[in-house]
């Protein structure tokens, strides 16, 4: 197996500064190299028997494998299993920013017919990370879809699942420690009786980005202008109890086009593979990148990371802290 990882090493099929290093797809190069290597592999060392050719390309595809995908990592039997972080998302090397006015335009162009139109519940993908003094941090791959009903009781699914790597084990945390389970394993199947508020989050969001601004003000329970770290908490809480239509989006990019420290930073291509704009703010020991659809304006994605080594928590600068992926 050790001469299988070296010719890995310099094969080197996803660089450390390749644009899709990470959890996005090979590129041509990298997909050409990859492609070189299980092909010339299995003349160089064949394995007795009339099936040698067949035998020697499974043991380089298992060292591929093992080598490019992010790997579940158990570090003793008395230990928490700890599984490794997705990397921060990278913006595409000589991508063109789109600042959020802009955006804002389109995504006003694109609400001229009012559709797709605004809609109660959520459908999210999520990643976060749990940490503790004394164990490892571990990340938590969840999806919970959240569908309401004429008579305003509503379900909620949330099943482990990473859909970086489907079929694979994933680390959950219900029920106490963590623990593998299978791909699409149910943490929880629930059906709510009616309810009703008129109160954000809620009440329906406005189409208006004045009051959409003090929509979001007080869902987040505060009195004055939203700071932009704010804005940001207060846009995953509203994602995560309405999918939006094309007119609600529009007065929320408006909205982001206004906040202060938001920059563009060009294309990235999100963890469900999904391209975007991505536009960052640089806060006190986290960075905030905001993932949006870049004709229609729709926020796709949220993510966090570290900007400074947390060694009591065994963080590094550049973990992600949390991301959330939104769907319709």
């Amino acid at each position: 197996m050790a001469d299988e990882l070296e010719l890995l090493r310099g094969a080197n099929p996803v660089p450390h500064d390749g644009p899709h290093l990470g959890d996005g797809p090979l590129d041509h190069d990298a997909e050409r190299r990859l492609e070189r290597l299980l092909r010339e592999r299995p003349s160089r060392r064949l394995l007795p028997g009339p099936g040698r050719p067949r035998l020697a390309w499974g043991l380089v595809a298992t060292a591929v494998v093992a080598a490019l995908t992010l790997t579940l990592v158990l570090s003793g039997p008395d230990t928490t299993p700890a599984v490794a972080a997705p990397r921060p998302l990278v913006v595409r090397a000589g991508s063109t920013p789109v600042p959020l006015d802009r955006l804002a335009e389109r995504a006003e162009q694109a609400a001229a017919d009012g559709s797709p139109r605004l809609r109660k519940g959520t459908h999210v993908q999520s990643w976060s990370l749990g940490m503790s003094d004394d164990k490892p941090p571990i990340t938590l791959p969840e999806e919970r879809i959240v569908r309401w009903r004429a008579d305003a009781s509503h379900t909620e699914l949330v099943v482990a699942t990473d859909p970086r790597h489907p079929g694979r084990p994933v680390l959950s945390a219900a029920g106490g420690e963590p623990h593998l389970v299978d791909d699409g394993h149910v943490i929880s199947d629930r059906t709510y009786p009616p309810s009703w508020s008129d109160a954000p989050p809620k009440s329906p969001p406005p189409s208006d980005p004045a009051r959409l601004r003090a929509y979001l003000t007080e869902a987040q329970y505060d009195d004055g202008p939203l700071t932009t770290p704010q804005l940001l908490d207060a846009v995953e809480v509203l994602l995560d109890h309405w999918t939006l239509g094309a007119r609600e989006t529009a007065a929320l990019v408006r909205l982001l086009a206004d906040a202060e420290g938001l920059r563009p930073v060009g294309q990235v291509t999100d963890r469900l593979g999904r391209r975007g704009q991505a536009y960052v703010y640089d806060g006190s020991g986290v960075r905030h990148m905001l993932i949006t659809d870049p004709a229609t304006g729709a926020v796709l994605g949220l993510e966090s990371t570290f900007t400074a080594d947390e060694p009591e928590y065994g963080v590094k600068k550049g973990d992600v802290m949390s991301y959330s992926a939104w769907m319709r």
